[in-house]
């Protein structure tokens, strides 16, 4: 057979051959399939391999006496690679899944040590709630912010018992006040997302009236007290009221700022 012929053949085998290797990889590519689930004729180093001696075989059938060599040397390295490109995986790798947050805190789970903050919460660069007096209660369930360092609280985050400020009630009634609505909507804020403590609300007067009277009063202001922040989510039993009327003064009754200094409202942990 003429070397020519023989070329002929040769480079008939390399295109059919290669091209069937190289559908071959295609389909497989597009399965998504990984490079380790391919046939090992679909393999870059065999086509290459094989592309190789095909090429070296038409380098050499085609060339003349004389650069039999030169031609054989240069069809193998066409060969192999062509062959080897033909056989290449051009599937896309897979895409790296996005880093998720679960709780939307903006800070990413595999950083996260506070995993489920409530939406809506300040965290901290490591995704926990923030503790602006570093009291053990996040702000966000911290009745009484800015503790003083190193103090004791309790579970609301108080050293003692909280007397509501400017919760305050119509003239010789239980009726809140618009304004002490806006202060207990807060309170009440901070109670939902504390779920799990129970409160204390003590009703006080001063000492004008009798006594008899002024404890019904107190009681009934720390009742009202109690509905309000019910309205707003916080569960009714997790409240207990009391009145104690004119019975624990904090300051004199002998003047008007001290009668208006006992007539308050105290929350305190109910345990």
């Amino acid at each position: 057979m003429k070397k020519s012929t023989t070329g002929l053949l040769l480079g008939s085998a390399l295109v059919v051959g290669l091209s069937g290797c190289a559908s071959s990889a295609s389909q497989s590519g597009d399965g998504a399939s990984a490079s380790s689930d391919r046939a090992w004729y679909q393999h870059p180093t065999v086509c290459g391999l094989a592309g190789g001696l095909i090429g070296g075989g038409i380098g050499y059938g085609t060339s003349g006496e004389s650069d039999e060599d030169q031609g054989a040397a240069i069809g193998a390295t066409a060969g192999a690679t062509i062959g080897a490109m033909l056989c290449a995986d051009t599937s896309p790798a897979p895409a790296e899944p996005a880093p998720r947050d679960t709780d939307g805190d903006g800070v990413i789970d595999a950083n996260d040590e506070c995993p489920g903050t409530p939406a809506g919460v300040a965290v901290d660069a490591v995704g926990c709630p923030l503790d602006s007096d570093n009291d053990g209660v996040p702000d966000y369930q911290d009745q009484c912010p800015g503790t003083p360092a190193g103090a004791e609280v309790n579970a609301l985050g108080c050293e003692e018992d909280l007397v509501l400020r400017d919760v305050n009630f119509e003239f010789d009634s239980a009726t809140l006040t618009m304004g002490a609505e806006q202060i207990l909507a807060d309170v009440a804020e901070k109670l939902r997302a504390n779920e799990n403590v129970r409160v204390r609300i003590e009703g006080h007067t001063d000492s004008v009236g009798s006594a008899a009277y002024n404890e019904q009063l107190s009681q009934e202001r720390a009742d009202s007290v109690a509905d309000y922040l019910a309205t707003q989510g916080v569960a009714r039993d997790r409240m207990q009221t009391t009145g104690y009327g004119e019975s624990q003064p904090v300051a004199t009754n002998d003047t008007d700022a001290g009668r208006a200094e006992n007539r308050r409202v105290e929350l305190g942990e109910w345990e």
